[in-house]
């Protein structure tokens, strides 16, 4: 237990410090500045890498995820919704409040650039039922209208890869990590620019779809393709002709 603690804050110790190199290093670019050459933000970027793996791949423990390929609209609205308080992780907002919004854009820019393979699915499995998982697809592909909920696949793309220019694939992604993410917006820890859908969304789940969507897209293999696919408009129907406005389908404004 006292090495686990030890480590952990050893860690954390290196992340802050990775963070204030960063934020050294982004003061000398000014706040209009071009954006910085790919190899210059590999660099520049070494703070991330400490907790979501090299070149964003993910780290090792599944709690940080996966940001390479990631859309960059996507990434920018995560780190301003870090630095402006929708999302909370004190590691997360001391590496990014001091930065300008040109240089998130950039650091976006920079992991979405990057075209790198998925590592092979785990061979582990969680328990799970088959009615757990037939609920979990019809979820995931087809959503519920009942509940006015539309599938995944409508704002996440039909391989469920991401959509441009805002929303992420959901594959390669821990169960965990999106159960927990899918527990915040319920619980209105995480939050998004308004109107929030996925927090509409969430509240309008149980504890157990929730358990049940977050198993199946875990258990899911990467398709071919993972690239993000191309958006087609910026509302989703539910239902009997329903619609919902997403606060993040626009693309976002890159302020100086």
């Amino acid at each position: 237990m006292c090495f686990a603690l030890l480590s952990q804050l050893v860690r954390c110790q290196l992340v802050l410090f990775l963070a204030l190199c960063l934020a050294a290093l982004s003061a000398t670019a000014g706040p209009v500045a071009a954006p910085a050459k790919v190899s210059d933000m590999a660099e520049r970027t070494r703070a991330c890498a400490a907790c979501h793996g090299e070149q964003g791949r993910a780290g090792p423990d599944g709690y940080y995820p996966r940001i390479a390929g990631k859309p960059a609209g996507y990434l920018y609205n995560q780190l301003l919704n870090f630095k402006e308080g929708r999302r909370h992780y004190g590691l997360m907002t001391r590496l990014v409040d001091p930065l300008t919004d040109a240089y998130l854009w950039d650091m976006a820019q920079y992991f979405a650039s990057l075209d790198l393979p998925y590592p092979p699915p785990s061979a582990k499995q969680p328990a799970v039922t088959a009615q757990q998982l037939a609920r979990g697809q019809q979820l995931a592909l087809e959503g519920d209208k009942a509940l006015n909920m539309p599938a995944c696949v409508n704002c996440h793309g039909q391989r469920l890869t991401g959509l441009l220019p805002n929303a992420p694939g959901l594959l390669g992604l821990p169960r965990d990590y999106v159960n927990a993410q899918l527990g915040a917006w319920r619980s209105g820890q995480r939050r998004a620019h308004a109107p929030d859908c996925m927090a509409q969304i969430a509240k309008r789940l149980s504890a157990e779809d929730l358990t049940a969507v977050s198993t199946w897209l875990g258990m899911q293999p990467l398709p071919t393709n993972t690239h993000p696919a191309a958006a087609a408009g910026r509302e989703v129907a539910v239902g009997q002709g329903a619609q919902m406005r997403c606060g993040t389908a626009a693309q976002p404004e890159v302020r100086p």
